[in-house]
């Protein structure tokens, strides 16, 4: 899909459909820009207000999120269709509402045949992020369907938005839609990368996808094999990996600025677990083809790689994914191995199952001895953090408080909703081995939180930050605006927070 900027009257804009909004009538305001008492805080687009104002008399329409209505070949429009667009109460309508309104109202429209669309984004019509719509338009024009030979699965498509903005505002909306477009592709790149089952998606060919997107974008890759990171001493990783026959690998994809900031080296790391039965604990069958998003973590790592190489932030970004099959066979690690980590710390493995913890380790303690003064990891962690806090929120976790302010600030201006879990001293009372150091699991309670306080073992001292993203990284069912399957959470908190990375954490 092509998305373009125009500063044309609206009047004039010769498409399949032209789209506006319209917020719910009681919260019409003549405080605000283009709303007058007589309009019902609708705009005026050529004459039309009055049959706006008899859709809402009729009921047949109330400005409420994702509704919308079509006038035909509209009077004193070059428009084929005029739509408007319910987009809820104005006082609540952001950044993140148009972007899901963008993403419904292009999903919508192509269901009609419609492959032109251009969409009123201006202060009076309550649009004024230009990200947000090009951000939304391409999330909602991704499909899981790469798998399906019907041969008419595509023939819906938008093929050309239109983003229609006042004049004065090219050069700043072009420049955010360039923005958006490269944010939300490289969200679509990770959820092209969970999407893929894991016959075709194995460590290697998830390291090779790295490696490609790399040298496409000018990053420098380099790839840990078995043999380098036995040399190493990475007992934990290799541990989880050598009950399959797809060997691991540790992908390390290094971004530089021209000018660096304060020294700061961000370190973004993402469990790559391409399918996990769970190991000799095995899963229950039920829902067990869904593993293949196990690797969520390292597909929004990749994916923000993408983007920051080409957003070019400020600061130094590395990219760190583990990557591995959790498999059986007559080699799988055994519950009550000992493994011994990169660190040095020894780890009794009571469950095979909690092995996204196990590869994280070497990683992020990899990361640590190759300059990370800051950490980021992004994981498909734990069942738990579902039960905690549902499948809207991704739980966060810290050693360092300024870190994670500052990315639940990043967050926010991404759209995206992150929680904050404690990681209080008492709670490493649950990991207690009397045969190792350190037991991979805790036990029954609070097992997000002590997954966590697994990771901080080898996170500290380094500011680090954890998400638990098991919850959030997968649609079990579709929304108006994003279809059901992989989500590609964390991409865009992520770069938000290199974009944002000032060298000073927020005061």
């Amino acid at each position: 899909m092509e998305i373009r900027v125009d500063t044309s009257p609206i009047e004039k804009l010769s498409v399949d459909a032209l789209a506006v909004i319209c917020f719910e009538t009681q919260e019409k305001s003549t405080d605000s820009p283009g709303v007058t008492p007589e309009s019902d805080g609708d705009p005026e687009i050529a004459g039309q207000s009055g049959w706006l104002r008899e859709l809402r008399s009729s009921g047949e329409f109330s400005g409420k999120a994702n509704e919308t209505a079509i006038l035909y070949r509209p009077n004193g429009l070059a428009a084929k269709r005029l739509v408007v667009v319910g987009a809820g109460k104005r006082a609540k309508f952001s950044a993140d509402e148009a972007r899901k309104l963008s993403g419904s109202l292009l999903r919508q429209l192509r269901t009609k045949g419609i492959r032109n669309v251009a969409i009123l984004a201006d202060q009076a019509s309550g649009i004024s992020d230009y990200a947000a719509v090009a951000e939304g338009a391409i999330l909602g024009a991704w499909e899981a369907n790469k798998y399906k030979t019907d041969p008419k699965k595509n023939e819906k498509q938008i093929e050309l938005l239109t983003i229609a903005v006042p004049n004065g505002s090219l050069g700043i909306a072009e420049e955010a839609v360039r923005r958006g477009s490269v944010i939300a592709e490289a969200q679509n790149l990770a959820r092209d990368l969970v999407n893929e089952p894991a016959n075709k998606l194995t460590p290697a060919v998830l390291a090779d996808a790295a490696k490609a997107m790399s040298a496409e974008y000018g990053l420098d890759c380099k790839i840990l094999d078995r043999d380098a990171m036995a040399e190493l001493g990475m007992g934990a990783l290799l541990g989880v990996a050598q009950g399959s026959t797809n060997p691991p690998f540790l992908i390390v994809m290094k971004y530089s600025p021209g000018l660096t900031t304060a020294g700061d080296h961000l370190a973004l790391v993402g469990k790559g677990v391409t399918f996990d039965t769970g190991g000799i604990s095995i899963k229950p069958s039920e829902g067990m083809e869904k593993m293949k998003y196990d690797m969520a973590g390292a597909a929004a790592v990749i994916g923000a790689m993408k983007a920051i190489a080409q957003l070019k932030p400020p600061v130094q970004v590395t990219g760190y994914v583990p990557t591995v099959e959790n498999m059986v066979n007559g080699n799988a690690q055994r519950p009550g191995d000992i493994v011994t980590a990169l660190s040095g710390k020894t780890i009794e493995v009571l469950n095979t199952d909690a092995e996204g913890r196990l590869i994280l380790a070497d990683a992020l303690t990899y990361a640590q001895r190759n300059g990370a003064t800051h950490m980021v990891d992004a994981a498909t962690l734990t069942g738990a953090i579902a039960i905690a806090l549902g499948h809207y929120n991704v739980g966060a976790f810290t050693n360092n408080q300024s870190l994670l302010d500052r990315f639940v600030t990043a967050a926010r201006v991404a759209g995206e909703k992150v929680w904050q879990l404690p990681l209080d001293e008492d709670y490493k009372e649950y990991l207690k081995s009397a045969f190792a150091d350190l037991p991979n699991i805790g036990g029954r309670y609070g097992g997000s939180i002590t997954a966590a306080w697994f990771l901080r073992e080898f996170a500290d001292p380094t500011p680090w930050v954890h998400l638990d993203i098991a919850s959030t990284a997968w649609l079990d069912e579709g929304k108006a605006w994003m279809t059901k399957g992989p989500t590609g959470v964390a991409v865009r908190s992520f770069v938000q927070l290199a974009l944002d990375w000032t060298g000073k954490p927020p005061a």
